[in-house]
Protein backbone atom coordinates (compact mmCIF):
# COMPACT_ATOMS: atom_id res chain seq x y z
CA UNK A 1 0.00 0.00 0.00
CA UNK A 2 1.48 3.21 -0.81
CA UNK A 3 1.68 6.18 2.26
CA UNK A 4 -0.99 8.57 3.08
CA UNK A 5 -0.60 11.96 1.07
CA UNK A 6 -1.38 15.22 3.38
CA UNK A 7 -1.15 17.76 1.17
CA UNK A 8 -4.08 18.29 -0.46
CA UNK A 9 -6.92 20.98 -0.54
CA UNK A 10 -9.81 20.25 0.82
CA UNK A 11 -12.21 19.12 -2.38
CA UNK A 12 -16.16 19.66 -2.28
CA UNK A 13 -18.77 18.15 -4.70
CA UNK A 14 -22.25 16.97 -4.91
CA UNK A 15 -22.61 12.94 -4.72
CA UNK A 16 -26.18 12.91 -5.62
CA UNK A 17 -27.89 12.83 -8.96
CA UNK A 18 -29.15 16.32 -9.78
CA UNK A 19 -33.24 17.05 -9.83
CA UNK A 20 -35.47 16.50 -7.57
CA UNK A 21 -35.42 13.86 -4.69
CA UNK A 22 -35.43 13.48 -0.91
CA UNK A 23 -32.33 14.52 -0.08
CA UNK A 24 -29.12 15.45 -1.98
CA UNK A 25 -25.49 15.12 -0.66
CA UNK A 26 -22.81 17.21 -0.66
CA UNK A 27 -19.43 16.09 0.46
CA UNK A 28 -16.25 17.49 1.26
CA UNK A 29 -12.80 15.86 1.71
CA UNK A 30 -9.62 16.99 2.95
CA UNK A 31 -8.20 18.56 6.24
CA UNK A 32 -10.32 21.71 6.10
CA UNK A 33 -13.15 20.00 5.83
CA UNK A 34 -14.72 20.22 9.36
CA UNK A 35 -13.19 24.08 9.57
CA UNK A 36 -15.07 24.79 6.59
CA UNK A 37 -18.18 23.32 6.69
CA UNK A 38 -18.29 24.76 10.55
CA UNK A 39 -18.24 28.00 9.59
CA UNK A 40 -22.00 27.77 7.63
CA UNK A 41 -23.07 25.13 9.96
CA UNK A 42 -25.59 26.50 13.25
CA UNK A 43 -26.23 23.38 15.50
CA UNK A 44 -23.50 21.51 17.14
CA UNK A 45 -19.72 22.42 16.94
CA UNK A 46 -18.10 20.31 14.61
CA UNK A 47 -14.73 19.99 15.27
CA UNK A 48 -16.27 18.74 18.70
CA UNK A 49 -18.37 15.80 17.84
CA UNK A 50 -17.17 12.60 17.56
CA UNK A 51 -16.03 10.93 14.73
CA UNK A 52 -18.85 9.17 12.40
CA UNK A 53 -21.88 10.77 13.98
CA UNK A 54 -24.87 12.88 12.39
CA UNK A 55 -25.35 15.70 13.84
CA UNK A 56 -28.76 17.92 13.04
CA UNK A 57 -28.50 21.65 12.58
CA UNK A 58 -28.92 24.07 9.45
CA UNK A 59 -26.91 25.74 7.38
CA UNK A 60 -26.53 29.85 7.41
CA UNK A 61 -25.85 32.42 4.96
CA UNK A 62 -24.86 35.29 7.28
CA UNK A 63 -28.23 35.30 8.76
CA UNK A 64 -30.26 33.55 6.00
CA UNK A 65 -31.02 29.91 6.74
CA UNK A 66 -30.38 27.86 3.58
CA UNK A 67 -31.49 24.45 4.84
CA UNK A 68 -32.11 22.26 7.61
CA UNK A 69 -29.46 19.44 7.40
CA UNK A 70 -27.97 16.29 8.77
CA UNK A 71 -24.13 16.76 8.87
CA UNK A 72 -21.73 13.60 9.14
CA UNK A 73 -18.26 13.95 10.24
CA UNK A 74 -15.64 11.29 9.56
CA UNK A 75 -12.28 11.60 10.75
CA UNK A 76 -9.22 10.36 8.81
CA UNK A 77 -8.22 7.48 8.62
CA UNK A 78 -11.00 5.96 9.12
CA UNK A 79 -12.84 7.61 5.59
CA UNK A 80 -13.15 6.76 2.40
CA UNK A 81 -10.35 8.69 1.25
CA UNK A 82 -8.26 8.48 4.52
CA UNK A 83 -8.79 12.09 5.18
CA UNK A 84 -11.38 14.24 7.17
CA UNK A 85 -14.27 13.56 5.32
CA UNK A 86 -17.91 15.75 5.99
CA UNK A 87 -20.89 14.79 4.16
CA UNK A 88 -24.49 17.28 4.24
CA UNK A 89 -27.81 15.85 3.78
CA UNK A 90 -29.61 18.78 2.19
CA UNK A 91 -33.28 18.63 1.30
CA UNK A 92 -33.05 17.28 -2.50
CA UNK A 93 -33.70 19.84 -4.92
CA UNK A 94 -31.01 21.66 -7.11
CA UNK A 95 -31.62 25.84 -5.68
CA UNK A 96 -30.36 24.46 -1.98
CA UNK A 97 -28.15 21.91 -2.77
CA UNK A 98 -26.07 24.48 -5.17
CA UNK A 99 -25.97 27.26 -2.58
CA UNK A 100 -24.65 24.46 0.19
CA UNK A 101 -21.78 23.80 -2.61
CA UNK A 102 -21.21 27.71 -3.08
CA UNK A 103 -20.73 28.62 0.12
CA UNK A 104 -18.43 25.75 0.67
CA UNK A 105 -16.37 26.90 -1.97
CA UNK A 106 -16.73 30.86 -0.48
CA UNK A 107 -15.52 29.27 2.60
CA UNK A 108 -12.12 27.67 0.94
CA UNK A 109 -13.06 24.30 -0.81
CA UNK A 110 -12.25 23.50 -4.11
CA UNK A 111 -15.03 21.99 -6.64
CA UNK A 112 -13.53 18.09 -6.96
CA UNK A 113 -13.00 17.03 -10.53
CA UNK A 114 -14.60 14.21 -11.57
CA UNK A 115 -13.79 10.50 -10.00
CA UNK A 116 -11.04 12.57 -7.73
CA UNK A 117 -12.38 11.33 -4.28
CA UNK A 118 -11.82 7.78 -5.17
CA UNK A 119 -8.58 8.90 -6.53
CA UNK A 120 -7.76 9.74 -3.32
CA UNK A 121 -8.37 6.69 -2.01
CA UNK A 122 -6.49 5.41 -4.28
CA UNK A 123 -3.25 7.59 -4.14
CA UNK A 124 -3.65 7.46 -0.21
CA UNK A 125 -3.66 3.81 -0.28
CA UNK A 126 -7.29 2.91 0.38
CA UNK A 127 -7.62 1.06 -2.31
CA UNK A 128 -5.51 -0.37 -6.32
CA UNK A 129 -7.11 0.63 -9.37
CA UNK A 130 -8.72 -2.64 -9.98
CA UNK A 131 -10.71 -1.53 -6.66
CA UNK A 132 -11.16 2.15 -7.61
CA UNK A 133 -12.68 0.56 -11.66
CA UNK A 134 -14.91 -1.50 -9.56
CA UNK A 135 -16.68 1.52 -7.63
CA UNK A 136 -17.77 2.59 -10.92
CA UNK A 137 -18.53 -0.64 -11.90
CA UNK A 138 -21.31 -1.18 -8.92
CA UNK A 139 -22.52 2.27 -9.80
CA UNK A 140 -23.18 1.03 -13.30
CA UNK A 141 -24.24 -2.72 -12.34
CA UNK A 142 -27.50 -3.87 -15.02
CA UNK A 143 -27.86 -6.84 -12.79
CA UNK A 144 -27.35 -8.82 -9.99
CA UNK A 145 -24.75 -10.96 -11.43
CA UNK A 146 -22.81 -7.85 -12.88
CA UNK A 147 -23.28 -6.18 -9.18
CA UNK A 148 -21.80 -8.91 -7.37
CA UNK A 149 -18.79 -9.56 -9.80
CA UNK A 150 -18.24 -5.89 -9.03
CA UNK A 151 -18.37 -6.13 -5.08
CA UNK A 152 -15.98 -8.86 -5.67
CA UNK A 153 -13.51 -6.50 -7.09
CA UNK A 154 -14.48 -4.05 -4.55
CA UNK A 155 -13.09 -6.69 -2.32
CA UNK A 156 -10.14 -6.74 -3.63
CA UNK A 157 -10.26 -10.33 -5.15
CA UNK A 158 -8.52 -9.74 -8.42
CA UNK A 159 -5.97 -7.28 -6.57
CA UNK A 160 -4.90 -10.59 -4.05
CA UNK A 161 -4.58 -12.82 -7.54
CA UNK A 162 -2.33 -10.64 -9.08
CA UNK A 163 -0.22 -9.38 -6.29
CA UNK A 164 0.16 -13.17 -5.40
CA UNK A 165 1.68 -13.43 -9.06
CA UNK A 166 3.79 -10.23 -8.99
CA UNK A 167 5.43 -11.43 -5.47
CA UNK A 168 6.05 -15.26 -7.32
CA UNK A 169 7.98 -13.40 -10.16
CA UNK A 170 9.32 -11.16 -7.78
CA UNK A 171 10.86 -14.33 -5.94
CA UNK A 172 12.28 -16.23 -8.65
CA UNK A 173 14.27 -12.48 -9.89
CA UNK A 174 15.47 -12.40 -6.48
CA UNK A 175 16.70 -15.64 -7.18
CA UNK A 176 18.12 -14.88 -10.77
CA UNK A 177 20.00 -11.82 -9.06
CA UNK A 178 21.78 -13.89 -6.79
CA UNK A 179 23.51 -16.19 -9.55
CA UNK A 180 24.04 -13.47 -11.50
CA UNK A 181 26.46 -11.46 -8.40
CA UNK A 182 27.13 -15.16 -6.86
CA UNK A 183 27.64 -17.51 -9.33
CA UNK A 184 29.55 -19.90 -7.32
CA UNK A 185 26.44 -20.55 -5.19
CA UNK A 186 23.83 -21.53 -7.96
CA UNK A 187 24.28 -22.82 -11.14
CA UNK A 188 22.53 -21.32 -14.38
CA UNK A 189 20.67 -24.68 -15.11
CA UNK A 190 18.83 -24.65 -11.86
CA UNK A 191 18.03 -21.18 -12.16
CA UNK A 192 16.90 -21.28 -15.50
CA UNK A 193 14.90 -23.95 -14.88
CA UNK A 194 13.12 -22.01 -11.92
CA UNK A 195 12.12 -19.50 -14.48
CA UNK A 196 11.01 -21.41 -17.28
CA UNK A 197 8.72 -22.85 -14.41
CA UNK A 198 7.62 -19.97 -12.78
CA UNK A 199 6.96 -18.34 -16.50
CA UNK A 200 4.71 -21.21 -17.61
CA UNK A 201 3.06 -21.21 -14.30
CA UNK A 202 2.42 -17.75 -14.20
CA UNK A 203 1.14 -17.60 -17.83
CA UNK A 204 -1.37 -20.39 -17.09
CA UNK A 205 -2.56 -18.01 -14.36
CA UNK A 206 -2.86 -15.48 -16.93
CA UNK A 207 -4.55 -17.58 -19.73
CA UNK A 208 -7.23 -18.41 -16.87
CA UNK A 209 -8.28 -14.70 -16.66
CA UNK A 210 -8.09 -13.82 -19.70
CA UNK A 211 -10.86 -16.31 -21.03
CA UNK A 212 -13.14 -14.35 -18.26
CA UNK A 213 -12.58 -11.52 -19.94
CA UNK A 214 -15.14 -11.89 -22.67
CA UNK A 215 -17.65 -12.40 -20.34
CA UNK A 216 -16.50 -9.67 -17.62
CA UNK A 217 -17.24 -7.40 -20.58
CA UNK A 218 -20.04 -8.38 -20.93
CA UNK A 219 -21.45 -8.17 -17.60
CA UNK A 220 -19.61 -4.71 -17.12
CA UNK A 221 -21.32 -3.16 -20.85
CA UNK A 222 -24.19 -5.52 -21.68
CA UNK A 223 -23.86 -8.32 -24.52
CA UNK A 224 -24.22 -5.82 -27.78
CA UNK A 225 -27.36 -7.50 -29.43
CA UNK A 226 -28.60 -7.02 -33.35
CA UNK A 227 -32.52 -7.61 -33.60
CA UNK A 228 -32.26 -7.17 -37.56
CA UNK A 229 -34.48 -8.55 -40.35
CA UNK A 230 -36.70 -7.31 -43.01
CA UNK A 231 -39.49 -4.64 -42.57
CA UNK A 232 -42.49 -5.85 -40.38
CA UNK A 233 -41.29 -9.31 -39.42
CA UNK A 234 -42.22 -8.92 -35.99
CA UNK A 235 -38.71 -7.29 -34.63
CA UNK A 236 -39.93 -5.05 -32.60
CA UNK A 237 -42.75 -6.89 -31.20
CA UNK A 238 -39.97 -9.35 -30.60
CA UNK A 239 -37.51 -6.77 -28.51
CA UNK A 240 -40.94 -5.39 -26.31
CA UNK A 241 -41.62 -8.88 -25.31
CA UNK A 242 -38.51 -9.37 -24.25
CA UNK A 243 -38.51 -5.84 -22.37
CA UNK A 244 -42.09 -6.79 -21.06
CA UNK A 245 -42.98 -3.25 -21.98
CA UNK A 246 -44.04 -1.19 -24.98
CA UNK A 247 -40.06 0.74 -26.05
CA UNK A 248 -40.59 0.53 -29.74
CA UNK A 249 -43.27 1.89 -32.41
CA UNK A 250 -45.08 -1.79 -33.32
CA UNK A 251 -47.88 -1.49 -36.49
CA UNK A 252 -48.63 -3.20 -39.90
CA UNK A 253 -46.97 -0.35 -41.78
CA UNK A 254 -43.56 -1.48 -43.20
CA UNK A 255 -40.64 0.50 -42.11
CA UNK A 256 -42.04 2.15 -39.18
CA UNK A 257 -38.82 1.75 -36.87
CA UNK A 258 -36.92 4.37 -38.14
CA UNK A 259 -34.23 4.38 -35.33
CA UNK A 260 -31.64 2.21 -33.32
CA UNK A 261 -33.67 1.63 -29.86
CA UNK A 262 -31.44 0.19 -27.04
CA UNK A 263 -32.44 -1.06 -24.47
CA UNK A 264 -31.04 -3.19 -21.50
CA UNK A 265 -32.90 -6.97 -20.54
CA UNK A 266 -31.92 -8.68 -17.54
CA UNK A 267 -31.28 -12.29 -18.58
CA UNK A 268 -31.17 -14.07 -15.29
CA UNK A 269 -28.08 -11.31 -14.18
CA UNK A 270 -26.81 -11.32 -18.11
CA UNK A 271 -27.31 -7.96 -19.14
CA UNK A 272 -28.22 -7.59 -22.96
CA UNK A 273 -27.66 -4.60 -24.56
CA UNK A 274 -30.62 -4.96 -27.43
CA UNK A 275 -30.54 -3.01 -30.13
CA UNK A 276 -33.60 -2.95 -32.57
CA UNK A 277 -32.83 -1.28 -35.82
CA UNK A 278 -34.76 -0.46 -39.04
CA UNK A 279 -35.56 -3.29 -41.49
CA UNK A 280 -32.84 -3.42 -43.92
CA UNK A 281 -33.93 -2.70 -47.58
CA UNK A 282 -33.14 -0.55 -50.37
CA UNK A 283 -35.00 2.98 -49.88
CA UNK A 284 -35.08 6.74 -51.75
CA UNK A 285 -36.70 7.97 -48.16
CA UNK A 286 -33.62 9.91 -46.63
CA UNK A 287 -35.00 9.49 -42.99
CA UNK A 288 -35.10 5.87 -43.43
CA UNK A 289 -32.08 5.61 -45.23
CA UNK A 290 -30.34 7.08 -42.43
CA UNK A 291 -32.07 3.84 -40.21
CA UNK A 292 -30.40 1.48 -42.51
CA UNK A 293 -26.89 2.37 -42.24
CA UNK A 294 -27.38 2.40 -38.53
CA UNK A 295 -28.58 -1.14 -38.50
CA UNK A 296 -25.55 -1.97 -40.65
CA UNK A 297 -23.39 -0.68 -38.70
CA UNK A 298 -25.32 -1.92 -35.42
CA UNK A 299 -24.13 -5.19 -37.26
CA UNK A 300 -20.94 -4.76 -37.44
CA UNK A 301 -20.64 -3.84 -34.14
CA UNK A 302 -22.71 -5.94 -32.32
CA UNK A 303 -21.62 -9.24 -30.45
CA UNK A 304 -24.78 -11.37 -31.37
CA UNK A 305 -27.06 -11.18 -34.44
CA UNK A 306 -30.85 -11.81 -33.78
CA UNK A 307 -32.18 -12.04 -36.98
CA UNK A 308 -35.38 -12.47 -37.47
CA UNK A 309 -38.05 -14.18 -40.25
CA UNK A 310 -41.24 -14.08 -41.15
CA UNK A 311 -42.65 -17.63 -40.73
CA UNK A 312 -45.65 -16.76 -42.48
CA UNK A 313 -44.01 -15.68 -46.17
CA UNK A 314 -41.77 -17.32 -47.84
CA UNK A 315 -38.29 -16.39 -47.58
CA UNK A 316 -37.44 -13.79 -50.13
CA UNK A 317 -34.08 -12.23 -51.43
CA UNK A 318 -33.97 -9.42 -48.65
CA UNK A 319 -34.36 -12.54 -45.99
CA UNK A 320 -31.17 -13.73 -48.31
CA UNK A 321 -29.37 -10.83 -48.20
CA UNK A 322 -29.31 -10.34 -44.42
CA UNK A 323 -28.59 -14.09 -44.15
CA UNK A 324 -25.24 -13.43 -45.95
CA UNK A 325 -24.49 -10.03 -44.33
CA UNK A 326 -24.50 -11.71 -41.15
CA UNK A 327 -22.41 -14.89 -41.67
CA UNK A 328 -19.86 -14.19 -39.69
CA UNK A 329 -21.47 -12.93 -36.54
CA UNK A 330 -22.76 -15.68 -33.70
CA UNK A 331 -26.70 -15.78 -34.29
CA UNK A 332 -29.85 -16.63 -33.25
CA UNK A 333 -31.97 -17.20 -36.28
CA UNK A 334 -35.63 -16.34 -35.41
CA UNK A 335 -38.98 -17.86 -37.23
CA UNK A 336 -41.63 -15.50 -35.94
CA UNK A 337 -45.16 -15.71 -36.19
CA UNK A 338 -45.49 -19.29 -36.15
CA UNK A 339 -49.10 -18.79 -34.11
CA UNK A 340 -49.70 -18.25 -38.11
CA UNK A 341 -50.10 -20.73 -40.97
CA UNK A 342 -46.11 -21.59 -41.89
CA UNK A 343 -45.07 -20.47 -45.31
CA UNK A 344 -41.28 -20.60 -45.08
CA UNK A 345 -39.41 -23.47 -46.26
CA UNK A 346 -37.27 -24.22 -43.68
CA UNK A 347 -34.82 -26.41 -46.23
CA UNK A 348 -34.14 -23.50 -48.27
CA UNK A 349 -32.38 -21.77 -45.25
CA UNK A 350 -29.50 -24.58 -44.85
CA UNK A 351 -27.53 -23.27 -47.27
CA UNK A 352 -27.21 -20.17 -45.51
CA UNK A 353 -27.20 -21.74 -42.00
CA UNK A 354 -23.76 -22.57 -39.52
CA UNK A 355 -23.37 -24.92 -37.31
CA UNK A 356 -22.91 -22.65 -34.58
CA UNK A 357 -26.21 -20.95 -35.77
CA UNK A 358 -29.19 -21.55 -33.11
CA UNK A 359 -32.69 -22.14 -34.88
CA UNK A 360 -35.93 -21.23 -32.99
CA UNK A 361 -39.46 -21.06 -33.48
CA UNK A 362 -41.32 -17.98 -31.81
CA UNK A 363 -44.83 -16.37 -31.68
CA UNK A 364 -44.85 -12.45 -29.96
CA UNK A 365 -47.87 -12.94 -29.55
CA UNK A 366 -48.43 -15.80 -27.41
CA UNK A 367 -44.83 -15.69 -26.36
CA UNK A 368 -43.74 -19.15 -28.14
CA UNK A 369 -40.24 -19.46 -28.07
CA UNK A 370 -39.62 -16.17 -26.07
CA UNK A 371 -37.35 -18.56 -23.67
CA UNK A 372 -36.06 -20.13 -25.60
CA UNK A 373 -34.52 -16.87 -27.17
CA UNK A 374 -32.83 -16.35 -23.50
CA UNK A 375 -31.74 -19.88 -23.14
CA UNK A 376 -29.75 -19.76 -26.22
CA UNK A 377 -28.04 -16.57 -25.43
CA UNK A 378 -26.74 -17.67 -22.39
CA UNK A 379 -25.75 -21.19 -23.75
CA UNK A 380 -23.35 -18.77 -26.68
CA UNK A 381 -21.68 -16.52 -23.73
CA UNK A 382 -22.09 -17.20 -20.68
CA UNK A 383 -20.66 -20.61 -20.15
CA UNK A 384 -18.28 -20.82 -17.26
CA UNK A 385 -19.42 -17.57 -14.93
CA UNK A 386 -22.66 -19.38 -13.29
CA UNK A 387 -20.80 -19.09 -10.18
CA UNK A 388 -19.46 -15.90 -10.31
CA UNK A 389 -20.19 -15.01 -6.61
CA UNK A 390 -16.30 -17.42 -6.42
CA UNK A 391 -14.90 -16.19 -10.01
CA UNK A 392 -12.20 -13.66 -10.41
CA UNK A 393 -13.55 -12.17 -13.44
CA UNK A 394 -11.87 -9.12 -15.35
CA UNK A 395 -14.09 -6.86 -16.33
CA UNK A 396 -12.49 -4.24 -18.65
CA UNK A 397 -10.41 -3.25 -21.46
CA UNK A 398 -7.78 -1.95 -19.76
CA UNK A 399 -7.12 -4.90 -17.04
CA UNK A 400 -7.39 -7.47 -20.06
CA UNK A 401 -4.65 -5.38 -22.56
CA UNK A 402 -2.70 -5.43 -20.05
CA UNK A 403 -2.71 -8.70 -18.94
CA UNK A 404 -1.80 -9.81 -22.66
CA UNK A 405 1.12 -7.80 -22.89
CA UNK A 406 2.44 -9.52 -20.00
CA UNK A 407 1.98 -12.78 -21.54
CA UNK A 408 3.62 -11.42 -24.07
CA UNK A 409 6.70 -10.80 -21.99
CA UNK A 410 6.07 -14.38 -20.32
CA UNK A 411 6.59 -15.95 -23.82
CA UNK A 412 10.07 -14.16 -24.46
CA UNK A 413 11.15 -15.28 -21.56
CA UNK A 414 9.96 -19.14 -22.39
CA UNK A 415 11.31 -18.53 -26.02
CA UNK A 416 14.47 -16.87 -24.39
CA UNK A 417 15.17 -19.87 -22.38
CA UNK A 418 14.41 -22.16 -24.89
CA UNK A 419 17.07 -20.46 -27.11
CA UNK A 420 19.64 -20.28 -24.69
CA UNK A 421 19.85 -16.69 -24.34
CA UNK A 422 22.01 -15.47 -21.47
CA UNK A 423 20.16 -15.37 -18.44
CA UNK A 424 20.41 -11.57 -17.79
CA UNK A 425 18.43 -10.77 -21.06
CA UNK A 426 15.88 -13.25 -20.24
CA UNK A 427 15.23 -11.31 -16.75
CA UNK A 428 14.27 -8.02 -18.79
CA UNK A 429 11.35 -9.86 -20.08
CA UNK A 430 10.07 -11.60 -16.95
CA UNK A 431 10.70 -8.09 -15.37
CA UNK A 432 8.71 -6.24 -17.58
CA UNK A 433 6.01 -8.98 -16.92
CA UNK A 434 6.19 -7.84 -13.56
CA UNK A 435 5.53 -4.63 -14.85
CA UNK A 436 2.52 -4.85 -16.27
CA UNK A 437 0.98 -6.68 -13.92
CA UNK A 438 1.68 -4.05 -11.55
CA UNK A 439 -0.38 -1.46 -14.05
CA UNK A 440 -3.34 -3.55 -13.28
CA UNK A 441 -3.51 -2.69 -9.80
CA UNK A 442 -1.51 0.45 -9.99
CA UNK A 443 1.41 -0.24 -8.41
CA UNK A 444 3.78 1.03 -11.51
CA UNK A 445 1.19 2.75 -13.28
CA UNK A 446 2.45 6.24 -15.19
CA UNK A 447 0.76 9.72 -13.70
CA UNK A 448 -0.82 10.82 -16.50
CA UNK A 449 -2.52 7.25 -17.41
CA UNK A 450 -4.17 7.75 -13.46
CA UNK A 451 -5.40 11.16 -14.57
CA UNK A 452 -6.98 10.22 -17.89
CA UNK A 453 -8.72 6.84 -16.09
CA UNK A 454 -10.11 8.62 -13.32
CA UNK A 455 -11.77 11.60 -15.44
CA UNK A 456 -14.16 8.92 -16.58
CA UNK A 457 -15.30 9.09 -13.28
CA UNK A 458 -18.56 10.65 -11.85
CA UNK A 459 -18.73 14.03 -10.67
CA UNK A 460 -18.57 13.69 -6.77
CA UNK A 461 -17.00 9.74 -6.70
Amino acid sequence: MMSMVTDYDTIAAVSTPPGEGAISIVRLSGEQSIEIANKIFKGKNLATVDSHTINYGHIIDDDKTIDEVMVSVMRAPRTFTMEDVVEINTHGGIVATNEVLQLLIEQGARLAEPGEFTKRAYLNGRIDLTQAESVMDVIRAKTDKAMQVAVNQLEGNLSKLIKNLRQEILDVLANVEVNIDYPEYDTDELTTKMLLEKAKQVKTSINGLLKTSQNGEILREGLATAIVGKPNVGKSSILNTLLDEDRAIVTDVAGTTRDVIEQFVNLDGIPLRLIDTAGIRETDDKVEKIGVDRSKNAIDTADLIVLVLDGSREIIQEDTDLLELTSSKKRIIIINKNDLSEKTDKASLSSYITGSDVLISTSAITNDGIDDIKEAVKKLFMLGIEDSRNDVLVTNARQAGLLRQARVSLDEVINGIENEMPIDLVQIDMTNCWEKLGEITGESYPDELITQLFSQFCLGK
